[in-house]
């Protein structure tokens, strides 16, 4: 499949960790999704940074100790299945949480399916879809 034929997403970091640390029953058809090359994951630096950042904290390295993971191996999964582009302008609407901003303008930008477990992104469902992203906590048919 074409990258422009593939489905452009963008994820939040908690449905990294779902996907790459807690291996989430919920998060497996996202996983195959990613795998099978159906869907064009698009990040930017200042995410993988975000996600770097997470994973060194105090209650996720027991975590990544329970699955046999590293810090390393979260970010080469990231770095294997992401789609890296440029920082997104400011769209136009604005979320609550400022460390969430991020997500929303890659996702406007790239008219992106957005997948967050974070409320302050999901109260936005309503506006995101006038600017023709969809934002919803899991993946759906």
């Amino acid at each position: 499949m074409t990258a422009a034929a593939r489905q452009p997403v963008v994820l939040d970091t908690n449905i990294v960790l779902d996907l790459f640390v807690f291996n989430d029953a919920a998060a497996q058809p996202l996983k195959q999704a990613l795998e099978a090359g159906e869907l064009d994951w698009l990040a930017t630096e200042p995410m993988r940074d975000e996600l770097a950042r997470v994973l060194a904290y105090p209650q996720i390295a027991p975590r990544l100790a329970f699955y046999q993971l590293s810090a390393d191996d979260v970010l080469a999964a990231f770095d294997r299945h992401a789609h890296l582009m440029e920082v997104a302008a400011k769209a136009s609407v604005t979320c609550s949480d400022g460390d969430d901003q991020k997500f929303i303008d890659l996702a406007v930008a790239g008219k992106a399916l957005l997948l967050s477990k974070d409320r302050a992104v999901l109260s936005m469902a309503r506006r995101l879809v006038s600017l023709g992203v969809k934002a919803r906590s899991a993946m759906q048919p």
